[in-house]
């Protein structure tokens, strides 16, 4: 940005000041756009179920490894031993469905953000 940066106006070549302000108001406008407010934070969960659960809408994100010697489920899809399956909302404030999992007979490793 170069608006005020010639020698007649305002500071005489330091535009710093109109830079910020304009920076400023374009972060709050995001921020007011997409629902993010600063110090927001998230609440990370892991545990390690041997049954069968669910990861309550609402969440961020989630990862379901399979560190068992059985089969197990995620969504009524089969996870076989060593595999990962990872959901991702995608993009700020969007929030997952509900997820099922089935760990009978197997150990899942499971960490989500809430």
């Amino acid at each position: 940005m170069s608006v005020g940066n010639i020698n007649s106006y305002g500071d005489k070549k330091n535009n710093f000041p109109f830079q910020l302000k304009v920076l400023k108001g374009i972060t709050d406008l995001i921020n007011s756009l997409t629902g993010v407010t600063t110090g927001a934070s998230r609440i990370t969960n892991i545990s390690r179920p041997t049954t069968a659960g669910s990861i309550a809408a609402g969440t961020y994100s989630a990862s379901i490894s399979n560190v068992g010697t059985a089969n197990g489920t995620v969504k009524a899809t089969t996870l076989k031993p060593g595999e990962t399956v990872n959901f991702d909302a995608g993009a700020i404030n969007n929030t997952l469905d509900a997820i099922d999992y089935d760990a009978t007979g197997t150990e899942f490793l499971i960490i989500f953000i809430s």
